[in-house]
């Protein structure tokens, strides 16, 4: 997926992201301050049907979700990783655990410790083109 979008579109642009990632569980996001990963985090967990209030975790690192999917209650986590130094502070953290969890599990800032991510991560580019313009890329790379 690669596309232009306006941010009033975003819970569109989410619907079709998740149609379109198949069977991966783990999303690292990649894009600069304000660029909207977490705006975008948000709408995908509007579309999984998660019903907690849905925010940043900068200052907790991990926030975990619940959503219903085929009559089961699934975990979405959504991880932060602005705030580490490196790869071993997010391993003590237990970044690991959530990412080969099996769960879903949506990263923003995964250029703080690159190689902790399963070899299946598919990444997310947000870039801003203006103030309502974003453009998505999806990579497995």
């Amino acid at each position: 997926m690669n596309r232009m979008f306006l941010l009033d579109d975003i819970h569109e642009v989410a619907a079709a992201f998740w149609k379109s990632i198949g069977a991966a569980t783990v999303f690292a996001f990649h894009g600069e301050m304000g660029a909207g990963k977490t705006t975008f985090i948000h709408a995908l967990c509007d579309m999984k049907g998660v019903k907690d209030a849905v925010g940043s975790p900068t200052f907790s690192l991990v926030n975990e979700y619940l959503y219903e999917e085929n009559g089961q209650r699934q975990k979405l986590f959504h991880i932060d990783l602005y705030r580490l130094k490196d790869e071993e502070e997010a391993i003590r953290a237990g970044i690991e655990d959530c990412l080969y969890s099996g769960n879903i599990c949506l990263v923003e800032w995964p250029e703080k410790a690159p190689d902790i991510f399963p070899e299946h991560t598919l990444h997310i580019y947000i870039e801003v083109l203006d103030a309502q313009r974003r453009r998505l890329r999806i990579s497995n790379n």
